[in-house]
């Protein structure tokens, strides 16, 4: 087992980084919750003064999920979201588009559309099990994914959709870790994953970015260019790793 250092003398198992990226998600979940907790009495007295015949919202979500109308489907897709001050109403409506984005005679284009934009992680987790592949892709890219969802799309069978959700700034740092191990990983993913903590987030933990550079300095699926910039990294384990690769080449 490969264990790395900083400056401090600190070192990182796979296992403190399992237990790093659990706790960040854990603060993440707890702020959410937090947020969603303050009633919105307003929205409340508004409903109790409207007397417009209200479809219940199960009724609503079945009728959706089972529609075969796509143009209704398009425009509800479509449809501008509530306020979040009007809180009943803005709850109602992303909940009926999990239904719209799980339909099938959803056209493709509205479903992409909702996996590129929306940021619930209801709709995004219906979409991440789409039959198709660009649907798919579109959440692995999203930013607004949570981790653990797009941790899951790093394992999609497609290669578009593994390389869109390793991308992405949302994946964890141990799904990071084991697609720079994975030799079946394009070389421009690869080329991304070894800028971390270098060029691109600079402000990442040191010890995780540098453990994600080694992997990829070692991984056969590198591409020249690649090494030759990672044999003047910052941190000896990465340029060791990827001056050890080009003498085995030459």
């Amino acid at each position: 087992m490969v264990r790395f250092g900083d400056p401090s003398g600190m070192v990182m198992t796979m296992s403190e980084m399992q237990r790093h990226d659990d706790e960040a998600t854990a603060r993440e979940a707890m702020a959410q919750t937090a947020a969603q907790s303050q009633p919105d009495t307003q929205s409340q007295t508004d409903s109790a003064t409207d007397s417009t015949p209200f479809e219940p919202l199960t009724a609503t979500y079945e009728r959706l999920r089972h529609s075969t109308d796509s143009a209704e489907l398009s425009e509800f897709a479509r449809r501008p979201l509530p306020d979040r001050s009007d809180q009943a109403a803005f709850s109602r409506a992303t909940a009926l588009l999990e239904a719209v984005a799980g339909n099938r005679h959803t056209p493709l284009e509205d479903r992409i559309m909702l996996a590129e934009t929306m940021p619930f992680p209801n709709i995004l987790v219906k979409l991440s099990t789409d039959p198709s592949p660009d649907v798919r892709r579109a959440v692995a890219a999203n930013e607004d994914d949570k981790n653990w969802l797009v941790g899951r799309l790093t394992k999609d069978e497609v290669p578009e959709v593994r390389d869109a959700a390793l991308r992405n700034k949302r994946t964890s740092w141990k799904m990071r870790l084991e697609g720079a191990q994975n030799t079946d990983l394009d070389a421009d993913t690869l080329d991304v994953l070894s800028r971390l903590g270098v060029s691109e987030e600079s402000g990442a933990p040191a010890i995780l970015a540098t453990m994600v550079r080694r992997a990829v300095a070692l991984n056969p699926g590198t591409s020249q260019e690649t090494l030759d910039r990672l044999r003047d990294d910052p941190s000896p384990e990465v340029a060791k790793a990827a001056a050890s690769r080009t003498s085995d080449a030459s």
